[in-house]
């Protein structure tokens, strides 16, 4: 449904921060923007704290299938960063969803490994690992 919030779709009002950091004060903000409308950074922020993880694990995946090292505000990969290491059981619950992240995470494996050279950069060691430990049905690498 177009325009509609986690906060609706969730049934939950959060109210205002309790304190005043980055983090918290962009996820509250977050909770009451239309997810519709949400930026692959948006997406980030939220996943990587395990905030919306029904409502907004779907959403990355789709941009994910059509950009695997979509981009946030920190490095190329970041989104796929944040859903491999999500809550897992929420991601288990979902077999569709599950398949689907497993074949973008096998794409970019096959992409990094396949790689320039024998140096790889310090993010594509990060999620190697971060592939490899979701692939072994966990995310402690995170």
């Amino acid at each position: 449904m177009p325009g509609v919030t986690l906060e609706e779709l969730e049934g939950i009002r959060w109210g205002p921060p309790e304190f005043e950091s980055h983090v918290v004060v962009t996820c509250y903000r977050l909770r009451s923007k239309p997810v519709d409308e949400f930026t692959v950074e948006d997406l980030r922020i939220m996943i990587g704290q395990n905030i919306g993880l029904t409502h907004l694990l779907p959403r990355a995946v789709a941009i994910l299938e059509t950009n695997p090292l979509a981009e946030g505000d920190c490095f190329a990969g970041d989104l796929l960063s944040a859903v491999l290491c999500a809550e897992r059981s929420v991601i288990q619950n979902n077999a569709e969803l599950l398949r689907r992240i497993s074949a973008v995470a096998e794409t970019v494996q096959s992409s990094l490994n396949a790689g320039p050279g024998p140096n790889p950069r310090r993010v594509e060691e990060k999620l190697l690992s971060e592939i490899a430990q979701f692939k072994a049905g966990g995310h402690g690498a995170c």
